[in-house]
């Protein structure tokens, strides 16, 4: 059996070594050995003199390699949405099982790439898609096929989870938890994929689309990044027995499906609420199975390679049998996606106001105005000004934007310094 793997960087090194210290187990777990027929690069003059591999298989004509004729499965890791999209499109039309890592081109284009897969009679894995090594994507399509999912709750991004660790146990800024991060290696040098919540967002959809059997687009999945995050909600959220968490939040209600990541308050007693560092962990509540909690490293090269090589077998067995055992996107249901304004949830809101009689009624009044119903009040006196702190009872999300709206025009209101939902109560 002989594959094609596509991109040789962080991940795509480690497969290599992986299949050749681990070959043996291979051959014995697909039933003949598996074989790496070539790999495809940008570049052919890097020194790659580190990979037990010969130089010869490099190339940089990747789709010539996809179409060899000795070539059985094509592995992408190189990442991308393009040339990545047509690659894999190209492999699935020559009924070649594929293997990718690739979220954001999943959570842009499973709709194209499943209809590819069906036409061509070959697998589309991507276990490594949305949390590295930790297994989730297989259990959501096989393990839980026969179960009802009503809402899945996680930390998919490790980069933020860090970031957010650090505030909460040294008190650092945000700038300065980021800092740490890059040097530590968890941010890249552009951080906006993951401190604006793209990279969360992307996995958000693909987890979605399997828990719910419905297709949920990148666009449908509401994001908010972390850069909002201050120490003064930290202490906030301490001060109430929470911790601030970067949340995948996905909900199945009856008039459809809410998708979104954005920081989250959540119960100091949370499972979630203990998974620090670059750690991520995801919460799947289902009607028989109850709650279910999958952790572990959701990134890093050895971990990314260690989940391709798990679909590697999977889809080689398959081919092996002459079969193709999972339809990327077969029967799935109609369900709608609701717009953030429809989600619903508990918030935690901090202002500051003026210090006299009559503020917290009016303030109470408004809210009351758009519906929000109040779960608790805290007020601290500051000189002449006063900070509030109300926690509300479960509603829309619009809402709370309208109240919001409207408690920013009040003049005995001098700020609205936070919202910040409450998730995990």
């Amino acid at each position: 059996m002989k594959l094609a793997l596509l991109g040789c960087g962080t991940v795509g090194s480690e497969v290599v070594r992986l299949m050749r210290t681990r070959g043996e187990e291979l051959a014995t777990r697909v039933g003949e050995p598996v074989e790496i027929a070539g790999i495809a690069v940008r570049r052919l003059n890097r020194d790659r003199s580190h990979l037990p591999i010969d130089d010869s298989v490099f190339t940089t004509d990747a789709l010539g390699l996809i179409k060899r004729e000795d070539v059985d499965i094509v592995v992408e890791v190189a990442g991308g949405i393009e040339p990545a999209r047509s690659w894999i499109t190209t492999a699935l039309g020559e009924g070649k099982s594929v293997v990718t890592a690739n979220k954001a081109l999943l959570a842009e284009d499973m709709p194209a790439l499943a209809a590819a897969a069906k036409s061509g009679g070959a697998d589309l894995y991507y276990e490594a898609a949305a949390a590295a090594a930790i297994p989730l994507m297989r259990p959501l399509r096989e393990s839980l096929h026969g179960d009802t999912i009503n809402r899945v709750l996680g930390i998919v991004n490790g980069t933020t989870n860090y970031i957010c660790t650090q505030m909460s146990q040294t008190g650092a800024t945000f700038a300065e938890a980021l800092a740490e991060a890059t040097d530590l290696g968890y941010a890249e040098a552009d951080p906006s994929a993951d401190i604006d919540g793209y990279d969360a967002a992307a996995k958000a959809a693909l987890i979605a689309s399997l828990a719910f059997h419905t297709h949920v687009d990148l666009a449908d999945v509401h994001r908010e990044g972390i850069t909002r995050v201050s120490p003064a909600d930290i202490a906030s959220a301490a001060a109430a027995g929470r911790v601030v968490k970067p949340l995948c939040i996905a909900t199945r209600e009856e008039d459809g499906v809410s998708v979104r990541v954005h920081p989250a308050m959540i119960p100091a007693t949370h499972p979630l609420a203990n998974v620090n560092g670059a750690y991520n962990a995801v919460f799947v509540e289902a009607e028989s199975a109850g709650r279910l909690m999958f952790y572990g490293a959701g990134a890093g090269g050895t971990e990314t390679a260690s989940a391709v090589l798990g679909d590697i077998v999977a889809v080689a067995r398959n081919k092996r049998g002459g079969i193709t055992a999972f339809p990327p996107e077969a029967a799935y249901s109609d369900v709608p996606v609701k717009p953030i304004g429809k989600a619903r949830t508990r918030y935690h809101v901090s202002l500051d106001v003026v210090d006299e009689p009559g503020v917290l009624a009016r303030v109470a009044a408004t809210f009351a105005h758009h519906g929000v119903s109040l779960a608790t009040v805290h007020q601290s006196g500051r000189g002449e000004d006063a900070q509030l702190v109300v926690v509300t009872h479960i509603a829309a999300d619009r809402q709370l934007s309208d109240t919001v709206e409207e408690l920013s025009q009040l003049a005995l209101v001098h700020q609205v310094t936070s919202v910040m939902r409450v998730e995990g109560e």
